[in-house]
């Protein structure tokens, strides 16, 4: 069974590394915009990165770990819940998605922070457009795929049992 050590918290933390190159890289270089939602998936995996280099750099065994797969499940799954939105808003038909809102730099600026918060999670209409896709599969469909394994990965020290005492010898 897969247990968790440095190596393996290096390697998680290098995948939301590369995630983030690649975000940045579609930003400044191909000029694809992110959308509020995608602005949130980003907070998520900038989240996971740093905590599985803290994680890495601490390495932690029995019950720390435990705690930290605690808070990766739960970041990841606010990933998992903020994909399947953007991808919600990305099937609607064309009379049923929402206006667009206003930029995040004026939003920031004009708004509470609670209500700029609310404002990127509940997307806007250019959410709804598919600017980019990859075997078929659009940006928050690729970014589903990475928290379901993110979250499938960091469940596993919680069924993985001791078995060392298991086949008791006299």
């Amino acid at each position: 069974m897969l247990t968790f050590n440095r190596p393996l918290y290096f390697l998680m933390f290098f995948i939301c590394h590369e995630l983030l190159v690649a975000a940045y890289y579609f930003e400044f270089y191909m000029g694809l915009m992110p959308c509020p939602l995608c602005m949130v998936s980003r907070l998520w995996v900038y989240l996971l990165g740093g905590l599985f280099l803290v994680a890495a750099l601490h390495n932690p065994k029995n019950l720390m770990q435990k705690l930290y797969h605690g808070v990766f499940i739960i970041i990841a799954a606010l990933g998992i819940a903020t994909s399947a939105h953007h991808l919600y808003l990305q099937s609607l038909p064309a009379d049923q998605v929402p206006n667009c809102g206003p930029g995040l730099e004026h939003m920031l600026n004009t708004l509470p922070f609670n209500e700029v918060l609310n404002q990127l999670i509940q997307g806007s209409g250019e959410c709804a457009e598919v600017s980019w896709r990859l075997f078929g599969l659009s940006m928050p469909a690729w970014m589903l795929v990475f928290y379901s394994m993110t979250l499938l990965v960091c469940l596993l020290p919680f069924f993985n049992k001791d078995r060392q005492y298991r086949f008791k010898t006299k």
